[in-house]
């Protein structure tokens, strides 16, 4: 980019500031300038739950970026608090409120950048603008909710939603000495994911004290003479608190765009396309307010994720810049950590694939996160979905203490690469007793999915095993059987089914489980290699009582 050009940046934050950075990069000529309407041009909303939680005691620890560092390290102008209020496309020029001194005036700009971000969802309900009730987007709000629990000396918390920052929150507020409840009208937190993979994630919160209240939204919200809040549901229950903390999503903020007639998509965020262009060929749109590819489904979706707002950052400032970029789309790569348990999914969940008619296969696994016989080995719950035809991988998902994120960050580079459990089954991945196992719990997804393809260890799922006039058949120890079992199913341990395979009848079909799969799989094999029709019911007992 040879020519001075004037590029005007409206937001900061993860995808405002990257494009900014990435801009200056690709061009010393430039004249750049950010503004934003907050106090902050660049700072770790990802971080502000810790904050409240005083794991992060420092604020200036959650500033990325300053006014200071973009002046002086890529002569970068920022102007805080200064509402852009409309674009003039015709013009090019946009009109911008300094909220300090009131003074309105207008910008020219050879190419603008949308990155508002998104607002925090407070439905229309009775009570919901009472004192007391906190949304936590920024950081002034993080400053009040922290002063609140010191001034009203907090002793009892409400939380409205159960996705990440409602489960961020519990546990943060937990760690202050707070009593909390959290409600979620939705029958399982952390919407995203599948409902058996959550279970851990509940009997977690439970044992840590959290009141769970599940499949109830809230109808309104009362203050007391005392001053406290009462919180009512649909169930027609009552929770005090001192402090309540929404957290039932976001929504894009679009209203300039939309003031402008750039084109808004169905999801209700700004419609670009693959280098960030919006439909005004002098404008583009970053972050939290667009809507963007998914790159399992081909679906347009709304994804509030920083990872996605820098990459689309630097797509815009490239593109700008005259570079041939694409943005590929987003596969919703997340982990969220909850009193010690680590969930983290990607790609599509099995909801998804349902609703959009995608056909899949899945398997459940349990493996340890490095070898048993290393201390301190713990089990990873996980879920691989695939494509029954050539074995793509279409989404994983797991839960456990230790190693999940590692695992689904390996899945998570071979699903954006179009890779299939194939590949899985071949990849060769880091491997010492105490961090691994030579066969890596990614490596067993890919082989309890491949044995599924080659027809090796044919699967069962247990939501489908009504359907069939199947022999149930539980292949653990006898203590492990009377300790609690499916029930209807016959007991014979595996080191006593080559002895007793006779009692076993080869005109019928024959599900086959233990507690996590594997010794199922071992009997599978000796079963069908008996001529059995036998099948492995994925998971094995473990599944079984989450899916319950």
């Amino acid at each position: 980019m040879n020519t001075k050009q004037r590029i005007l940046i409206i937001g900061g934050v993860a995808g405002g500031a990257s494009c900014a950075a990435r801009t200056r990069r690709q061009s010393e000529s430039a004249e750049i300038i950010i503004f934003d309407r907050g106090s902050f041009v660049s700072f770790a909303n990802c971080g502000l739950p810790y904050y409240v939680g005083d794991v992060i005691t420092d604020e200036k620890k959650l500033l990325v970026a300053n006014t200071e560092l973009f002046k002086h390290r890529f002569n970068i102008e920022v102007r805080l608090e200064h509402e852009v209020l409309e674009i003039d496309r015709d013009a090019r020029e946009i009109s911008v409120k300094d909220l300090n001194s009131g003074q309105v005036y207008r910008e020219r700009y050879d190419a603008l950048v949308l990155a508002p971000g998104a607002s925090p969802l407070r439905p229309p309900l009775p009570g919901i603008d009472l004192p007391g009730i906190f949304a936590l987007r920024t950081i002034p709000d993080s400053r009040r909710i922290r002063e609140w629990i010191v001034e009203r000396q907090v002793k009892q918390a409400v939380i409205v939603g159960g996705g990440f920052i409602g489960l961020e929150m519990a546990e943060n507020l937990v760690k202050r000495g707070i009593a909390v409840t959290l409600l979620e009208m939705l029958p399982q937190v952390m919407p995203p994911l599948d409902p058996e993979m959550v279970t851990p994630v509940h009997d977690r919160l439970t044992a840590h004290g959290v009141q769970l209240r599940l499949g109830d939204g809230v109808t309104g919200f009362e203050q007391t003479s005392e001053g406290t809040l009462v919180v009512s549901t649909k169930s027609g229950e009552k929770h005090p608190a001192d402090l309540v903390i929404l957290g039932i999503g976001v929504r894009p903020e679009t209203k300039l765009a939309k003031d402008a007639g750039l084109d808004i998509g169905d999801r209700g965020g700004i419609r670009v396309n693959e280098q960030m262009r919006t439909n005004d060929e002098h404008i583009w749109a970053v972050g939290d307010a667009v809507e963007v590819r998914d790159w399992v489904t081909g679906e347009w979706m709304l994804i509030p994720l920083a990872g996605p707002a820098n990459r689309q950052g630097r797509v815009a400032a490239d593109a700008i810049c005259g570079r041939d970029t694409r943005f590929r789309g987003v596969q919703g790569t997340t982990v969220c950590g909850v009193f010690g348990l680590i969930v983290a999914a990607t790609g599509a969940s099995e909801k998804t694939l349902k609703r959009v008619g995608m056909a899949y296969e899945k398997v459940y696994l349990h493996p340890g996160h490095h070898v048993g016989y290393y201390p301190g080995a713990k089990p990873i719950d996980m879920k691989l979905l695939f494509s029954p035809q050539e074995g793509r991988i279409l989404g994983a998902q797991a839960v456990g203490e230790e190693g999940v994120e590692k695992r689904m960050d390996v899945i998570a580079m071979a699903l954006q690469n179009r890779a299939t459990v194939f590949d899985l089954e071949e990849a060769e991945l880091c491997y010492a007793p105490q961090f691994g196992a030579a066969k890596d719990p990614v490596n067993l997804a890919g082989m309890v999915a491949v044995n599924v393809l080659r027809g090796d260890a044919p699967i069962i799922h247990w939501d489908k095993l009504a359907e069939d006039e199947t022999l149930l058949l539980d292949v653990r120890e006898i203590g492990e059987f009377e300790a609690g079992h499916v029930e209807g199913a016959l007991n014979i341990p595996l080191t006593q089914l080559r002895d007793r395979v006779h009692e076993l009848p080869k005109d019928q079909k024959i599900a086959v489980y233990c507690q996590v799969g594997q010794r199922a799989y071992y009997a599978t094999r000796a079963l069908r290699l008996q001529g059995f029709d036998a099948h492995n019911l994925t998971g094995g007992f473990k599944t079984y009582k989450a899916v319950q």
